[in-house]
């Protein structure tokens, strides 16, 4: 047996025993708690970098996180300090802001519009806006200014009687195009300022105001009527946009016709000027109302009508409208004789005038009734084919009123529309129109009443349609909203510019830039 003091000894050499054993076991662990450690911060910060191979979040630090950086918050401060400390220090080095819903929608907007940059001159005012403040003086007997309100559609129609929409129709100047093709394009979905990246270059000189300035009323002398024009040749000429391809892929619009530009002489009596024999402007693409029968670089874009819809909702429900109403007459004209001897219009007026299936809107100097659009906007709406003859020149903007109201228009010449609107109408002529040679009626050989009598009454219905339908390219949209899915006449006009120069572009890449004036 143990005796009492054996057993303490025993005790004492125990416990001396188990606190080395302890300290031996506490040496012993010791690396492997510094392990255990080493690998937990390690992990922190592996954490930390994949987090930050993505995208670097640059929002302020919220919650707990804040309250520590600031001094307040609780236990682990420290640590938190320590991450956003190494996170601010990793957003100092960060040089390109990080990807946000509005890069990837402006991603897609370039996609969208790649190919299809237009970039606008910055003109200085003379060339368009000084004009426009002479317009009270344009026309001796009579004061422009109104017609230039609201972006240059005019002012709204009175619709008491119901021909037109409550809404989106103006009274507009047919010759009135430069200001609203120029309001058009500012509010263009894929304009750049940067002229390199643009498919095409658009000059905004208001051509057919500054020509107007000197066709009535004054005595302007040749020099006079040219020194606007040769002033923009001569600016363009000294811009860096100009030397990318010689002006070639520049394009500007006349509200006129073409004839108002092409003066032969320098002769002070002579009509119009000479813009359209400046070299530098036949490098260019010149959009007018109508165009020349026999150059190629000039092309025919829609007279403005009185519809100029402000969305998609307008057009469809005017669309509705049309094929609905009532088309009590075969055929219809609205118009005055001339006094040209050769002029068929004294044929379309009489044998109107002879049938009761013509309804006849007379025009003269002393009838004003013409002067109010509803008047023959009235009988468009309710006749099936509207003639269509040569007026003053070889087209007129009643053809387009006449779509307008969905009536399939008769012409009497190729150059009235079927040579000319090649952008805006369909090639296949006879599923919209009806072409009468002149000749055949000025000679008396053709009928008119019976020629329209003959076509079946279902293809009459189908091009009543194929019109109807033509109706959203021909519009200019109202330059202060914007239609969503629907293409205007502007929007189909420069899609066709920038094809043309796209054309023009790979034939000098070929070398052939010597033959740009001869092709289209």
């Amino acid at each position: 047996m143990l005796t009492l003091r054996s057993k303490q000894g025993l005790r004492r050499r125990g416990s001396a025993s188990m606190e080395r054993t302890g300290a031996h076991s506490g040496k012993r662990w010791l690396p492997g708690l510094l392990v255990l450690a080493a690998t937990s911060w390690l992990f922190v910060i592996y954490f930390h970098l994949a987090v930050f191979r993505g995208p670097p979040i640059v929002s302020a630090p919220r919650g707990p996180l804040a309250e520590d950086a600031s001094g307040g918050g609780g236990g682990g401060g420290d640590g938190q300090r320590f991450l956003l400390l190494h996170h601010e220090e990793r957003l100092r080095k960060v040089k390109a802001p990080p990807a946000t819903r509005g890069d990837a929608l402006r991603t897609a907007r370039d996609d969208d519009c790649q190919g299809r940059y237009v970039y606008i001159h910055d003109l200085p005012p003379r060339f368009n806006a000084d004009i426009l403040a002479n317009c009270r003086h344009w026309y001796p007997w009579m004061d422009m200014c109104v017609y230039l309100e609201n972006g240059g559609l005019g002012r709204p129609v009175d619709n008491a009687d119901g021909v037109f929409a409550d809404e989106g129709w103006y009274a507009t100047d047919h010759f009135g195009l430069d200001v609203i093709f120029h309001s058009r394009m500012r509010q263009y979905e894929c304009l750049t300022g940067d002229s390199s990246r643009a498919a095409a270059v658009f000059v905004p000189f208001y051509a057919g105001f500054d020509v107007v300035q000197h066709l009535w009323g004054v005595n302007s002398t040749a020099r006079e009527k040219d020194a606007l024009a040769l002033d923009l040749a001569d600016w363009l000429t000294r811009r860096p946009e100009w030397r990318a391809m010689g002006g070639r892929d520049h394009f500007f619009l006349s509200g006129r016709t073409a004839y108002d530009h092409q003066r032969q002489t320098d002769s002070d009596s002579e009509w119009g000027n000479k813009l359209l024999r400046l070299p530098a402007v036949q490098n260019m693409t010149a959009l007018f109302v109508e165009k020349l029968p026999w150059t190629s670089y000039d092309f025919a874009v829609p007279y403005p009508t009185y519809f100029h819809p402000a969305s998609d909702a307008q057009v469809a429900e005017w669309q509705r409208r049309m094929r609905a109403t009532r088309r009590d007459w075969l055929f219809s004209f609205a118009g005055g004789a001339r006094g040209d001897p050769y002029s068929i219009r004294h044929q379309l007026i009489g044998q109107c005038a002879s049938s009761s299936f013509c309804r006849l809107v007379r025009c003269g100097k002393n009838q004003r009734n013409c002067l109010v659009p509803s008047t023959f906007m009235r009988v468009f709406q309710g006749t099936r084919f509207c003639l269509q003859p040569t007026g003053d020149t070889m087209t007129r903007r009643s053809a387009f009123d006449a779509i307008m109201a969905g009536c399939v228009p008769v012409f009497f010449h190729p150059d009235s529309a079927h040579t000319q609107y090649r952008w805006h109408l369909p090639d296949a002529h006879d599923t919209y129109s009806v072409l009468i040679p002149e000749a055949h009626v000025r000679a008396g050989n053709v009928s008119i009443e019976e020629t329209l009598r003959a076509i079946p009454q279902d293809v009459a219905e189908r091009m009543t349609e194929t019109v109807i339908g033509l109706i959203p390219r021909l519009v200019y949209a109202d330059p202060r909203s914007k239609l969503e899915t629907l293409r205007d006449a502007v929007d189909v006009t420069v899609e066709a510019v920038i094809g043309r120069v796209n054309k023009l572009r790979e034939e000098m890449g070929r070398g052939q830039g010597h033959l740009l004036q001869m092709q289209t």
